[in-house]
Formats: C-alpha cells, sequence, structure tokens
C-alpha cells in the first residue's frame, strides 16, 4: 500500500516530526519516514510474532496470564537504528460463556488494552477476565495488556532518582505566595534539566505519536491484520491518533473517558480545562459528605466539609501526620475522590477520624509508599516527556502565572497543583511537535464507541463531544449525572451491556445512547470498605 494512502485526509498530512528529504527530488510530506519506518517495523513483527512465556517475577501474574516482548524502533524515521523492547501480557479467550457452560463461544482475536496515564502500565489488563463483568469478553477474546515505551520494563525513563522523589511532608497553598512560586519554578527547571540528563537523545522519541505506531507494530506482532483496541484516558489519544494514522488497519476500537484531540488543546489548554472540571466534581464529594454527616459529622452542608477539609490542612501544615502527611498529601489524596466516587467513603472517613484525633486511616491513606517510588517516580517522568514532547507549552512564567491566577479564582482545589505537575514543560530542552490534526472522513474507519460520564473531571466531558465530531461513524454512550473516570467493566449495566454488544457483536446505538447514573457509594459503616478500593491509573 502507497504511504499516503493510510492518511484519512489532508489535514492528516500535517505530522509532527520532519521527515528526511530524498536526495535530488522534493521533499517528502512531514512523517512519511516515520510511516515508513512503522511498516517495516510490522513487517518485522509480524514475521517474528511474540514468544510467550512465564512473566517475570515481581509481576505477580497469575499461571494463566503469559508475557513476552515485542521490539519496536526508538525513531521510526529510522527503523533499522536502535531498537528496544516493550513487554507485553496475554490471556487466551477462553471459549467458555458465563451463561451457558455447554456452548463454545468462538475466538474473535486479540483485544489490546492502554489505561491511559501518560506512564501508566497495561501489564495487569489481563487478569480482568477473572471478574464477572468481563468473563463475556475474555471467553471471546485475548486480552492483551503492555506496557508502552518509557514504562515499566519497557525501556525505562527516570528522571531523578528514585529514592528522592518522594518530597514530604509538603505544602499545597491555595494562593501561592510570590516565594513559594520561585520555590516551584526552581524544581521544575531541575526536573526538566534531569529529564534531559538522564533521557539524553532518546528522550524526544517518547511521544504519543510514537505510542500509536508502537502500536501498529504490536497489532502485527500478535498476528492481527485489524487491531481491536481500547483506550482509557490518555489512551484514547493515541488510540486518536492510531484511528488517524491507519484508519484501514482498525477493526474495532472503544474510547473510555475522552481526551479532547483538538490540536489547541494539547496539553496546556486540556489541564486548564481538566482544573476546573476538579472543582465541580470536589463540590459532588463535599455534597455527598454532607448528606451523610451522620455519619462523619464533617458538616451537613458543602461549605461546611470544605472548611472541615481546610481545617485539617491548617493542622498538617503544622504538624504533619505521622511525620510525613502534610497538605500536599491530603491534596493528593483528595484528588482521587475527583476521579473515583468508590473512594468517598474511604476519604471521608479518614478526615472524619484525624480531625477527632486519630491520623491513621489519613496516613494510611495519604502516606507515601517509599516501596513504590521507583515505579511512581518513572510513571512521573514518562508523563512529564510525552505532554512536554507532543506539543508547544507557553516557556514565560507570566502566562502560567498570569492564566491560572485567574482560574484558581473559581476553581481552586487542583489549580495550582496541576500548575507544579506540568511546570516543567515551560523549561523543557527537547524539540517540541506540533499535535495532529486528528479526523477521519465518513467510510474511512470503522464505527467506534465513546463512553463518557457526564461529570468526569480528569477529561472533561466536552473532549468525547470533540472526538465523536471528529471521527465520522463514531457513536456516545453517556452515563449521566455521574463523574467516575473510567466506564468500561463497572459498576453501571448500562453501560457494560453497550461495551458487550459492540465488542462482541459489533452493535452501536443508532446515534447515541444515554445511561442512567450507577448508584452512588454507601458512606463508611454500612457495610462498605473504608480503606481505598483497587483502581486502574490514569
Amino acid at each position: 500500500m502507497r504511504a499516503a494512502a493510510l492518511y484519512s485526509a489532508a489535514g492528516s498530512l500535517l505530522l509532527t516530526t520532519l521527515a528526511a528529504t530524498p536526495a535530488g527530488g522534493a521533499p517528502e510530506f512531514p512523517g512519511a519516514a516515520e510511516l515508513r519506518g512503522t511498516a517495516v517495523a510490522a513487517e518485522r513483527a509480524a514475521a517474528a510474532g511474540i514468544r510467550f512465556g512465564k512473566c517475570p517475577k515481581g509481576q505477580e501474574m497469575p499461571g494463566h496470564v503469559r508475557c513476552g516482548t515485542v521490539s519496536v524502533p526508538l525513531d521510526y524515521a529510522h527503523p533499522d537504528g536502535r531498537q528496544i523492547q516493550l513487554t507485553v501480557s496475554r490471556a487466551r479467550a477462553t471459549h467458555k460463556d458465563p451463561q451457558n457452560s455447554k456452548h463454545r463461544v468462538p475466538r474473535q482475536g486479540a483485544l489490546v488494552y492502554n489505561p491511559g496515564g501518560p506512564g501508566a502500565s497495561g501489564m495487569a489488563f489481563p487478569m480482568v477476565g477473572l471478574l464477572p463483568e468481563w468473563k463475556r469478553i475474555a471467553a471471546a477474546y485475548d486480552l492483551v495488556g503492555y506496557a508502552p515505551r518509557g514504562v515499566g520494563r519497557s525501556a525505562p525513563l527516570s528522571c531523578q532518582d528514585p529514592k528522592h522523589f518522594f518530597k514530604g511532608p509538603t505544602q499545597a497553598p491555595r494562593h501561592p505566595s510570590e516565594s513559594y512560586k520561585k520555590k516551584r519554578i526552581a524544581q521544575a527547571k531541575a526536573y526538566a534539566r534531569g529529564c534531559a540528563e538522564r533521557g539524553g537523545s532518546a528522550l524526544r522519541h517518547y511521544t504519543s505519536l510514537n505510542n500509536a505506531r508502537d502500536l501498529d507494530v504490536l497489532r502485527a506482532a500478535l498476528g492481527e491484520k485489524r487491531l481491536t483496541f481500547m483506550g482509557a484516558s490518555y489512551g484514547t489519544y493515541f488510540g486518536a491518533l492510531y484511528a488517524t494514522l491507519f484508519p484501514r488497519h482498525v477493526r474495532r476500537m472503544v474510547f473510555d473517558s475522552a481526551v479532547d484531540p483538538a490540536p489547541g488543546e494539547i496539553w496546556y489548554r486540556n489541564n486548564l480545562d481538566q482544573s476546573a472540571a476538579f472543582e465541580v466534581r470536589w463540590r459532588d464529594f463535599r455534597e455527598w459528605v454532607a448528606r451523610h454527616d451522620r455519619v462523619y459529622g464533617l458538616g451537613d452542608t458543602a461549605a461546611q466539609v470544605q472548611r472541615s477539609y481546610e481545617r485539617a490542612s491548617a493542622r498538617l501544615a503544622a504538624e504533619p501526620a505521622g511525620g510525613k502527611v502534610g497538605p500536599g498529601q491530603l491534596q493528593e489524596a483528595f484528588l482521587q475522590a475527583g476521579y473515583y466516587d468508590d473512594y468517598w467513603p474511604g476519604r471521608a472517613a479518614a478526615l472524619s477520624a484525624y480531625l477527632k484525633g486519630n491520623p491513621k486511616p489519613l496516613i494510611e491513606q495519604a502516606g507515601p509508599l517509599l516501596e513504590a517510588a521507583a515505579e511512581k517516580e518513572n510513571t512521573s517522568a514518562v508523563y512529564t516527556a510525552v505532554e512536554c514532547n507532543d506539543a508547544p507549552w507557553p516557556t514565560d512564567w507570566a502566562v502560567w502565572d498570569r492564566d491560572n491566577t485567574r482560574l484558581a479564582r473559581v476553581a481552586p482545589f487542583e489549580t495550582w497543583d496541576n500548575v507544579w505537575m506540568n511546570l516543567p514543560c515551560a523549561y523543557w530542552r527537547a524539540p517540541r511537535q506540533r499535535p495532529l490534526d486528528v479526523r477521519t472522513g465518513p467510510g474511512e474507519l470503522p464505527p467506534t464507541l465513546i463512553l463518557a460520564a457526564e461529570r468526569d473531571a480528569a477529561t472533561p466531558y466536552d473532549g468525547a463531544l470533540e472526538l465523536r465530531r471528529r471521527l465520522s461513524g463514531s457513536v456516545m454512550v453517556t452515563e449521566r449525572d455521574a463523574g467516575t473516570h473510567g466506564l468500561a467493566g463497572g459498576p453501571n449495566r448500562c453501560v457494560n451491556g453497550h461495551l458487550e454488544a459492540y465488542l462482541l457483536a459489533g452493535r452501536l446505538p443508532t446515534r447515541r445512547a444515554d445511561c442512567a447514573p450507577h448508584p452512588e457509594p454507601k458512606p463508611a459503616g454500612t457495610g462498605d470498605r473504608s480503606a481505598d478500593p483497587a483502581r486502574p491509573a490514569h
């Protein structure tokens, strides 16, 4: 197939890396060299396949899950250059119909999953086949997870010594002083410098476009002519890049909690939108706590719950709990309540206990786990590298300060924390790309499924609407008046019904579908666990 035939629209030719100029000829369109390199790498991967065997020690995989590696070029413009190995996990299709033990379910291929990030690993994904919500899908599909480039054992990226990654206890001022801002600017510069020094010349190749290209090589290595893929959160973004670059290689795609793929949103404005959305979700949490004031005693209005939170934060600023939980750790722990409402009972119970003189639950939920430092540092490094490499960012601190000072007046909960997380991108040394214009025309891409919660904070709902506009033929299923981040296989049977109908039979709603919200969590002390639930990373 000719290279140009893989592109779905004229706008899709505006890729982000400069291609080589053929000797004596006119310049090629940007990205032509990478496209050829992907085809070369995919052909090699198809011939080599993946040798699956026992998973490495420390992965804690059950025996039915097998692991292997696939080789991809570090730089797709030079496919014969340095290769890196991506780790892959797989559970074979069970063929067992959970509703009819005598019926053997035919295999439909491999379902590849990415949980988001950037920086999250999908290696544990094949284990979901043991859960009731996934058994029908696990009967028909090999469940395949993998660690994207830079993550885990896949050419791991690091920006600082993991021993120094956890800095605690830390502050989290809602209205940072000028001296505090200068301190955080210095830290951001040092972190960006550490990424450049430790990543070296390879750093520029940790990008969303390369994640999309890696996905096509993985498809080929699995022996799949067309890809069945489900991406959550950030996984929807490079899934959308894949759909734009390789529409003819797509069989079915699920976009769960979609990132807004508009080029102007990647990534600076996406983070501003996220901070605004978290303020709404933070209020949802406080209103839920207020409705259960008899259980928690934190106040019977959202404003009173806010004052209880601020009282705890001030107390932690003066005397960190256990010597390691300060306002920064408190804020990070309660940010999780914005992602998943099944965190609500545990977080509220811990806050209540702390204010009543028992800090143990808060320390357990918010304290840094030193044994996880290397994994957390790796996740942070990949997140930073991918987002900084993917797009231009403001390089003038005055722009960040102006935009976020204005936003923090109405959305103080996450705004400044989000700034400090992303600020290394203002001082990034590697070349910046220009985001691909995600777009497919009628008939160019098989119908795809978008799952979205109306009050999702991590990937605001408008992003799903934008993705639906850009991918012709896509259909969206909305969980109304709910905000859990990541819907597939969750507690909403309506959503799961649409997911199964699509993956198992290729059926989609005619235009769009709405699902009622899943039930709110019960307060701690009425049967629900108060500890943190297990959750995928996004």
